[in-house]
């Protein structure tokens, strides 16, 4: 960074990047025996020096990892926590014309989050190799107790899911101050369990899950701010709340209205980044809650689930239709999700991912005179 710029910056990016062909090689040979763990760790490691330098040159002042070791963008985090299990489940996410394998999540014990998470070590790599800020990525904790099924935690020391929420905020206190000792000082939580609770459908089958949607936004909100009530004053802390997007589809649908204000007045999140490349996500009007001041929206207005480049004047356009409802100087601009939540990666060439990239930067030139400011 320069100067006493801080992020979200007005060319943003959500996290995840398509794979390159060597990555799903190199995996392709592990599944059949054929290459070990360090063979693909060289891989992925040369794969993510790559495209840390195309996010550089692309001109982006944050970049990540691009999520290249990952197969999922939840999943790897569960996994390294304590207490958690991720398994094989009856039936998956609802997804629009397909879906992932189902997977699910089984607390065991008392959740936590260890010293030696596989993560941190992922950021140790990216912080190393940037010569811009790193940005690290994590799902929420909102979003392991979202998907949580009836029994998932009959085998542990709750009596139910919503006995987690204490530990679930040391949890994730515990991992905000990890890759603070590391050296990040951007770090994103993802979510989706904000969307689906915008979403009469995603309700309905929380309620079949056994989940009381009823005042859960006030609680998630709850939640969240004790995992941030003690981040330090020089990390900044955003959220990207999802529809969902698992080759170029997705889940839900609905406007921001049924949680704008628990989510952009109460949580205290540095900056939010919305979705807004259709009609499903709803119109501006949600951003009348943002209180005046630093926080920041980021308008997810470029999609990554198609390769068509839209056209500047209509991104254009649209941050203006914004500004009715939100300051200028509180927007900033980025795609509407990751290019790859899961490793298969959405339906466009990693060239047109590039292209967006590298446009969102030019359009955020045009509207605020920088990217930085």
């Amino acid at each position: 960074m320069t100067g006493t710029a801080r992020p979200p910056f007005r060319a943003d990016e959500v996290g995840s990047l398509l794979r390159p062909d060597a990555v799903h090689e190199a995996r392709e040979r592990v599944a059949s025996g054929a290459l070990d763990r360090e063979g693909l760790r060289q891989v992925e490691d040369a794969a993510i020096l790559d495209v840390i330098d195309r996010q550089q040159r692309a001109g982006l002042r944050a970049v990540t990892d691009g999520e290249l070791r990952r197969a999922w963008w939840h999943f790897d985090f569960f996994e390294g926590l304590s207490g958690v299990d991720v398994v094989e489940a009856e039936s998956g996410m609802a997804f629009q014309g397909t879906a992932p394998a189902p997977r699910g999540v089984q607390v065991l014990d008392r959740i936590g989050f260890p010293d030696d998470h596989p993560m941190l070590q992922h950021f140790r790599f990216l912080r190393d190799a940037a010569s811009v800020l790193p940005k690290q990525c994590i799902p929420s904790p909102t979003v392991l107790h979202f998907r949580l099924a009836p029994d998932a935690v009959q085998h542990s020391p709750y009596r139910d899911r919503d006995a987690l929420f204490a530990d679930l905020a040391a949890t994730w206190r515990a991992a905000v101050r990890a890759f603070y000792d590391e050296g990040c000082r951007y770090l994103q939580l993802d979510d989706t369990a904000w969307a689906y609770l915008c979403s009469e459908t995603e309700r309905e089958r929380a309620k079949e899950r056994g989940i009381d949607t009823d005042g859960l936004a006030d609680a998630y909100a709850a939640l969240l701010n004790d995992v941030l009530r003690d981040k330090p004053a020089d990390m900044t802390i955003t959220t990207h709340v999802c529809r969902g997007n698992f080759r170029s589809t997705w889940i839900a649908s609905g406007g921001y209205e049924p949680v704008a204000q628990q989510l952009l007045e109460t949580c205290d999140y540095d900056g939010y980044f919305l979705e807004y490349d259709t009609e499903r996500a709803g119109g501006f009007e949600p951003l009348r809650f943002l209180p005046r001041g630093d926080k920041r929206v980021v308008l997810g207005l470029v999609t990554s689930k198609s390769g068509t480049l839209e056209a500047p004047e209509d991104i254009e356009r649209r941050i203006e239709e914004a500004t009715a409802f939100a300051p200028l100087e509180q927007l900033a601009l980025s795609p509407q999700c990751g290019f790859a939540s899961t490793e298969e990666g959405n339906i466009l060439t990693e060239e047109q991912q590039w292209a967006k990239l590298r446009e969102i930067v030019q359009i955020a030139e045009r509207v605020w005179g920088d990217v930085e400011s």
